[in-house]
């Protein structure tokens, strides 16, 4: 008798392979909509950077908070919505920055001390896990 040596793969090994992409996907996709919500909520939290400067300079220099909005005491005026920002608004030295719907609209609220050098961050991002405290 002559044997031959057949190579490739059996149907049960494709199987196995196909069930493990499988679970690895599963698990994948979740976490990359996770990462890219916060990559784009990243957007969000640089913008306020310099409501938050001019802010905080406005505290310093004794301007009383009622004062401190956008567009009054060196806070710049409301920004232009983008992709990823919808609004940031100032109101009584707080700073309020809206996401667009690709982050759900999740909100960043930024509320200083009296002379502005400690800020506390407050907001729905909180709870999504877009930004931290």
């Amino acid at each position: 008798m002559h044997y031959t040596n057949q190579t490739g793969f059996s149907l049960i090994e494709l199987m196995v392979v196909v069930a493990i992409i499988g679970i690895l996907a599963a698990v994948a996709i979740p976490s990359y909509q996770n990462y890219s919500q916060r990559a784009r909520f990243s957007e969000v939290i640089s913008s306020t950077e310099i409501f938050k400067t001019a802010a905080a300079l406005a505290l310093q220099q004794g301007i009383p908070a009622a004062e401190i909005t956008n567009g009054n005491a060196g806070i710049p005026a409301e920004p232009k919505s983008t992709k990823n920002l919808d609004s940031i608004k100032v109101t009584n030295a707080i700073i309020t920055a809206i996401g667009s719907a690709l982050v759900n609209n999740a909100s960043y609220i930024l509320k200083p001390n009296a002379d502005g050098s400690i800020w506390t961050i407050s907001g729905s991002c909180l709870k999504s896990g877009l930004c931290n405290a």
